[in-house]
């Protein structure tokens, strides 16, 4: 499972996913590792840009930001991206993500 989380500095998910100018994607498989970081045009002074991340990540089962859009929901639904809300350190966010999704998978 591809991983993706939206922040600004790689340590924390801190962002609104129309402001995720940078995205840092993980794999897991049993054991979680880092593959990239991922720049994204967004503009400073722009609405409605959560397009834009959600394209960078079009190889991603999962993108995690602090909040996201209604718009940004249903493109992400078309894409077979799954969108959720959290926010915190990176590695405490994406360790209760994969937490829900083993149990809900037992």
């Amino acid at each position: 499972m591809r991983l993706a989380v939206v922040s600004s500095d790689g340590k924390n998910v801190d962002l609104h996913l129309g402001r995720g100018k940078s995205v840092y994607v993980y794999d897991y498989d049993d054991e979680l590792s880092f593959v990239e970081m991922r720049s994204v045009e967004i503009a400073d002074d722009a609405k409605h840009q959560g397009s834009k991340v959600l394209k960078a990540c079009e190889d991603c089962d999962v993108l995690i930001a602090v909040q996201y859009g209604f718009k940004s929901k249903i493109k992400a639904d078309d894409a077979g991206i799954k969108l959720v809300m959290d926010e915190g350190p990176i590695d405490e966010v994406l360790q209760r993500y994969i937490d829900h999704y083993n149990f809900m998978n037992n």
